[in-house]
């Protein structure tokens, strides 16, 4: 491989879709003025356009700018299209990335519709060293609890 994607210091993702007919100067400006990022600092910015099998990198060397450019023959990318920031991508998400895979998984988590499910709740006895409740659910049924003290 030409390039090792795990030998600069800094690999950012720049999510959503860029319009890869830019060329170095309009990618560096739009680092430099949109995140506010230092393009100098031993980093490499990955963009990908509208279609998933190729993307852009831009880095600078030292002594000028390399602009990269990849397609995949077979295969497409991952691409996280859902927001317009810049990512860090460590050495696991690099090769996520590179394989075809989302290297920002978002985390599916539902939450829990609100149930209710006490219906009515009451102190039957108490006793000097046990205290009894009972509790009833809604749909049916009843919980008995026996507390010793």
């Amino acid at each position: 491989m030409l390039v090792n994607y795990h030998d600069p210091r800094h690999v950012y993702i720049v999510c959503g879709n860029t319009d890869l007919r830019k060329g170095i100067d309009t990618l560096a400006i739009l680092i430099a003025d949109n995140f506010g990022m230092n393009l100098y600092d031993d980093s490499i910015f990955l963009f990908c356009g509208r279609r998933n099998d190729r993307f852009k990198g831009l880095y600078w060397d030292g002594k000028g700018f390399i602009l990269l450019y990849k397609r995949f023959e077979n295969g497409i990318l991952t691409w996280p299209r859902t927001s317009e920031e810049v990512k860090e991508l460590d050495d696991q998400q690099i090769n996520l990335l590179l394989k075809g895979m989302n290297p920002l998984p978002q985390p599916k988590v539902h939450l829990a519709p609100k149930v209710h499910f006490i219906k009515n709740f009451s102190l039957i006895k108490t006793l000097p060293t046990v205290i009894l409740l009972n509790i009833s659910l809604k749909g049916g049924g009843e919980l008995w609890i026996k507390i010793k003290e």
